[in-house]
């Protein structure tokens, strides 16, 4: 397998059967991309973000939480799951990458599990408000993109995570939609690319 293929595998926590795509060099700084509630893993292969990982010389996971795209329905709770699989597949402290729904699971296992990641990037995360209370616990070094014209979770949400986790960096996509990421995929590579580094 060349950096830039995808590879597909299953890794089982119990009931759980997780469907993951990855890329790039095993040694690499690991990047666990989420997905969000209508998305799956080949999000990430088809929009070029497990190559521009690959290519960086990073370590791209592309997980489908269950119920999602191959991964199997099971009973267990999501923060459960993504520690179990974080910690069973030997990922050493991931940058977790959540959009949406996604950002959501991202941004409470940030605040319960800082020591398993390096750093967080939330993308038009849902949940904010229910968590903004303990945002301030967030630690790792953090990215904020929104897109300006979110109809799911309000950019003002954007605003609220940047003034709560200390250091964080905000770029607000002008004219996107809930999931720019897909709308503006060159710059939402650049920023992802220049953010990595930051991530210790």
């Amino acid at each position: 397998m060349t950096p830039a293929e995808k590879n597909s595998y299953t890794f089982t926590i119990d009931s759980c059967h997780l469907h993951a795509l990855v890329s790039g060099d095993r040694e690499g700084k690991p990047v666990l991309l989420l997905h969000g509630m209508k998305f799956n893993a080949d999000t990430w292969h088809e929009l070029g973000t497990l190559k521009q990982l690959a290519d960086g010389g990073y370590h791209g996971v592309a997980l489908e939480m269950p119920g999602f795209g191959q991964s199997s329905p099971c009973g267990l709770d999501e923060e459960l799951v993504l520690q179990r699989y974080i910690t069973g597949t030997g990922l050493r402290r991931p940058v977790l990458v959540g959009p949406s729904m996604g950002g959501r699971i991202a941004l409470e296992f940030a605040i319960a599990h800082p020591d398993l990641i390096s750093g967080l990037v939330l993308i038009g995360a849902v949940g904010v408000e229910e968590n903004r209370e303990r945002l301030a616990a967030i630690r790792v070094p953090t990215l904020i993109l929104w897109g300006s014209q979110d109809q799911i979770s309000s950019p003002e949400n954007a605003d609220l995570l940047h003034e709560a986790i200390s250091g964080s960096r905000k770029k607000i996509f002008a004219d996107s939609p809930h999931p720019c990421y897909l709308d503006k995929p060159d710059d939402w590579h650049r920023e992802l690319l220049a953010f990595l580094p930051t991530c210790r």
